[in-house]
């Protein structure tokens, strides 16, 4: 338990410091929003009024805390450009974001796990070597360049999917995640390349210990010994990239929704941001950040109850 109270304290005043700095860094950033919703008719006595009305003539550190209590309450304020509150404007695009994020993540999991573990089974063999080889180039391939290569042959040559025409869930369920399918997939094979370089190397390192050598003596198949025995001791250094996965995965996911077209929080960040609508860049940040924080936390607390020797430093 004390681990755990020391993680959430970390984890508290990480988010805390990152608040501070996003808050700032929009803050010095050349530009006033208001001469931009006000257009050709910005004249110095409504932007004036309008500054006023949005508070952005208060102290910084008032309107600081004016923001994070609106953050953490879930009030993230009015859009500059859309002139709707930020949540509702979010609610939706954070959806489609974190679907893809999770089809991405759930499709690492099942290529690279047994992909590892049959190389891991085939150390050192031919088969090993050509393979480790195919990986390195996936694994050299960024997300973006694999989705552009998906558009082309998936979506414009064999005509599986029509690019830019983005199914919403509403509409057709089944239409949505096969959309999604192709991007999910580009992101999935470079981050699986990774995970399978890690799981091979932590598994065959495992073969070579004392404990390993005794199961095998009991009669234990290869097999056996690799999913009852490997596995599990070879699977902390997997778990904590696999916390670093779904991070680039996240970060992935906004930036391939450029490529395939997608209504996420990607394509949304990048137009709020041309638009100078503070309220919605610096909550998506915010999220951003909430959720690369947590999925950190959560990953320290599972390594302790995967392995008690972790102790907090």
């Amino acid at each position: 338990m004390r681990y755990v109270l020391k993680k959430a304290c970390v984890f508290v005043a990480t988010l805390l410091v990152i608040s501070v700095f996003v808050f700032l860094a929009f803050q010095i950033i050349p530009g006033d929003p208001t001469t931009r919703m006000l257009g050709t008719q910005a004249t110095p006595e409504k932007v004036e009024a309008l500054r006023e009305e949005l508070g952005l003539n208060a102290p910084p550190v008032l309107r600081y805390f004016r923001w994070l209590k609106g953050f953490v309450t879930g009030d993230f304020g009015m859009s500059y450009s859309y002139n709707m509150p930020v949540n509702e404007l979010l609610s939706g695009k954070l959806g489609i974001t974190a679907a893809l994020t999770v089809l991405s993540f759930i499709m690492v999991v099942l290529i690279s796990f047994p992909l590892g573990i049959l190389l891991a089974r085939f150390a050192h063999s031919l088969t090993d070597r050509l393979f480790m080889l195919f990986n390195q180039i996936v694994m050299s391939i960024p997300p973006f360049f694999v989705g552009i290569i998906f558009t082309y042959i998936f979506g414009l040559v064999l005509k599986l999917f029509t690019p830019g025409e983005f199914i919403h869930h509403a509409d057709d369920s089944a239409g949505f995640w096969g959309y999604l399918f192709f991007p999910a997939l580009a992101i999935a094979l470079p981050k699986s390349a990774m995970v399978v370089k890690i799981l091979r190397s932590s598994m065959v390192s495992q073969l070579q210990e004392d404990y390993v050598r005794t199961a095998f003596s009991r009669g234990n198949s290869h097999w056996r010994v690799l999913r009852m025995h490997v596995l599990r001791n070879a699977i902390i250094p997997v778990v904590t990239f696999l916390a670093v996965t779904l991070v680039d995965i996240f970060a992935a996911s906004i930036i391939i929704e450029q490529v395939f077209a997608i209504p996420g929080l990607g394509r949304l960040l990048l137009g709020s941001i041309t638009g100078r609508d503070l309220p919605v860049v610096q909550t998506i940040i915010m999220i951003i950040a909430v959720i690369v924080i947590t999925v950190n936390f959560i990953a320290d607390i599972s390594y302790k109850y995967i392995d008690p020797r972790i102790r907090f430093r």
